[in-house]
Formats: structure tokens, sequence, C-alpha cells
């Protein structure tokens, strides 16, 4: 990998008009911050990942175990795509940079602490993906609905990020049809491209594989949470707009609010 570059360094690659102009790729650079959100960095169009609010929720059991299954959707909202380019670094794990475009054309690739893994799947072989891309959590809830603490969390961390459905084709620069297709299955390769493209979603049905959450022996209400980049190892404009909830009761898995 070649050596990171500074912000300074960075900086004046955004600045060079003959770079912009010719729409090339600058180098690779360690961000000790998240570039999207430092108004230095303006010129670039950065992902926002929302994820939609928990879905078809429902009581199953697996392995002799009461779990909660619900169904998830990591939407990009976000003004550009977010991709990540893996490169291996040891067996069945890659680092991942993220590629960020510029409003004037071009890209930068910034690293990340991003890890790719090929997840095994029972039945459908293995796949690339992005480890801690979202999570499933239950929480308590304090006498006014508050949230208190974390109880139980989901087993499934790993998410492809691929063009699953277009989900909001108005947002700008959305683009018609798919630009990241479902996860590579090859688990020789070296290096491999995920991502989402702006105004399209990544989604998993409740009864995907570990798609739940054990909730053996609990009773009561608590909140359902799903969130998007749970440790943020991908850049994005808002940070802030990365969890959803409902409220279920146990054991009945109802949603009640």
């Amino acid at each position: 990998m070649p050596p990171s570059l500074t912000h300074r360094h960075l900086l004046a690659a955004l600045a060079a008009p003959a770079l912009l102009a010719a729409g090339l790729a600058a180098p690779a650079a360690r961000a000790a911050e998240n570039p999207c959100v430092q108004a230095a960095w303006r010129g670039l169009r950065c992902p926002d990942l929302v994820m939609k609010h928990p879905a078809d929720v429902a009581i199953d059991d697996v392995y002799g175990r009461k779990v909660l299954r619900s169904g998830s959707s990591i939407d990009n909202m976000g003004a550009g795509p977010v991709e990540l380019d893996g490169r291996r670094y040891a067996p069945f794990l890659m680092h991942a940079r993220q590629r960020i475009r510029l409003r004037a054309g071009g890209s930068i690739l910034v690293d990340t602490p991003a890890t790719l893994r090929f997840k095994l799947i029972p039945g459908q072989g293995g796949y690339w993906k992005l480890r801690d891309a979202a999570r499933m959590e239950l929480w308590s809830l304090g006498p006014s609905g508050r949230q208190g603490r974390l109880v139980r969390v989901s087993p499934k961390l790993h998410y492809c990020l691929r063009d699953l459905r277009r989900t909001h084709p108005t947002l700008a620069g959305s683009p018609r049809s798919a630009v990241y297709p479902g996860c590579n299955q090859d688990p020789s390769i070296t290096q491999v491209r995920l991502g989402t493209s702006v105004g399209w979603s990544d989604i998993y049905p409740a009864g995907y594989y570990e798609q739940w959450i054990d909730v053996t022996g609990l009773s009561g209400r608590f909140a359902l949470v799903h969130v998007a980049d749970p440790e943020n190892v991908i850049f994005e404009s808002n940070e802030t707009n990365n969890a959803s909830r409902v409220i279920v009761a146990l054991p009945s898995g109802r949603v009640v609010g």
C-alpha cells in the first residue's frame, strides 16, 4: 500500500485544477477525522447511510431459542455513493479504503478502519462482506420510553453493501440502474469493490441467516434498534442519523410503538 498523505497534501490535490479537470483519482490518504464533516472538504460528494425502521418483526425459534426477527434496509441518502476498495491482507480478510467522489469530478481514496471478511452462509457458500456494516440491538426502556441499557445484540454484523433496490429515485445523482452488484463469492481474489449508490438500498429480509436477536426469557417492552455503521468505519456526511427503532412487547414480539 502506498504511503499515506496528510490532510494538507489532500487539500492541495483538491485544489489542483488539472487533477479535477482530468477526473483523476488522488492518491490514498489516511484521515485522522471524518473528512466529510470538515468545512475544508466541501468539494466532496459523501454518502449518508440511513437505516430504515425494522420491518416484518416476528418471533421465531432457532436452535431451540426464542428469537426476534426483523428485516433491515441500509439506504444511501447522501450526495455520493459509499464505495469500498478491499485489498486482502490475510486469508478471508481485507483492509478497505473508501473512494469519495469530488463534486468537480474524479475521486480520492481514504484509508479507513473498515474490514471486509469472506463470510460463510449455510447453503449459499461465502460472500465478501463489510464487517460491522450494521447491528440490530435490543434496549430496555425507562418509564418515559427513553432507552436504558443494551440488553441483547444480533449475531449478524456482516452486510454486502450493494445496489439491491432503488428506493429513493428522486435523489440527485441516483443512477437508474445498479452500479454495485451482489457480493463477490470468490474466496481466492485479492481485491474487491463493495458499494451502494445514491438512492439505493442494501436490504435483508427478516428470514435471512442471523437476522435475529435472541430474546429467550425476556418479558416487557423493549426498543428494537437497527444501526447502520455502528463502529463508524465509513466516512459519511451525517453520522447522527444512522439508527432507527420500534418498540416491541415480549414475549409476543408485537410492535407497540
